[in-house]
């Protein structure tokens, strides 16, 4: 088996690390950490981004500041990082988090250039705190990254299968798509990542591949360059 991406950006959703009645499911992270050790086995240099919606979305904070509701959603991405961290540690991967907020007891702030360091060192890097700002989604913060860090692709790993040409979960004639252009999801209004991050991935020429995490074997199907779901192109 042989690997067709060097250099990966997984952005994980926070709510696939969600148990019943946890916040973090445990078994679950170590089952995706374990494909994630892998994937780094065979020389795959893995960077992720996690979400926090399993603790905290900022969206759905009702009348509360949005700034205020977003840095609690940052800091909620810097917990799931922890907890994948501690995952991959214990698998035998050394793994990094940086952050994009100034955490330095916890993380190490971020930089490009020792982002590149640490992945050419066969290091994992999670960056947790999405882009460090208000109004902008973890999605964003993961274009963004793997812009900067040169990653070969975005996989952007969630509960669904897939691109859709509507709810699936809504709609039992919804129709998926196994390729699709960034353009076709902005005209389209398909709800898969935010404008922003959609923008900046067709403006870097960063392609995606949206697929499903229930099943975590997927991350290492995509590594080798299996169809695992749906493939957004520029």
């Amino acid at each position: 088996m042989k690997p067709v991406y060097k250099r990966i950006m997984l952005k994980i959703s926070g709510e696939v690390l969600q148990g019943e009645n946890s916040v973090l499911d445990f078994d679950k992270i170590n089952e995706i950490c374990k494909i994630i050790k892998q994937c780094a086995d065979m020389g795959v240099q893995i960077a992720l981004v996690v979400g926090g919606g399993n603790i905290w979305r900022g969206r759905s904070s009702g009348e509360m500041d949005r700034s205020r509701a977003d840095q609690m959603g940052m800091l909620a991405t810097v917990i799931n990082s922890l907890a994948l961290q501690e995952a991959l540690i214990r698998l035998g991967l050394p793994t990094e988090v940086m952050t994009a907020l100034d955490i330095q007891r916890i993380g190490v702030p971020f930089n490009k250039f020792e982002a590149d360091k640490m992945l050419n060192e066969g290091k994992a890097v999670i960056f947790a705190c999405g882009t460090g700002n208000p109004f902008f989604s973890t999605d964003s913060g993961a274009a963004l990254r793997a812009a900067e860090i040169g990653a070969d692709i975005y996989f952007k790993a969630t509960n669904v299968d897939g691109v859709y040409d509507k709810d699936p979960n809504k709609y039992a004639d919804a129709v998926k798509y196994d390729e699709i252009t960034f353009d076709e999801i902005l005209e389209k209004h398909l709800n898969v990542m935010d404008n922003t991050a959609a923008s900046l991935a067709l403006n870097t020429k960063l392609r995606v591949l949206v697929f499903n995490l229930n099943s975590p074997e997927n991350i290492l199907k995509a590594v080798l360059g299996e169809n695992t779901g749906t493939i957004v192109n520029f």
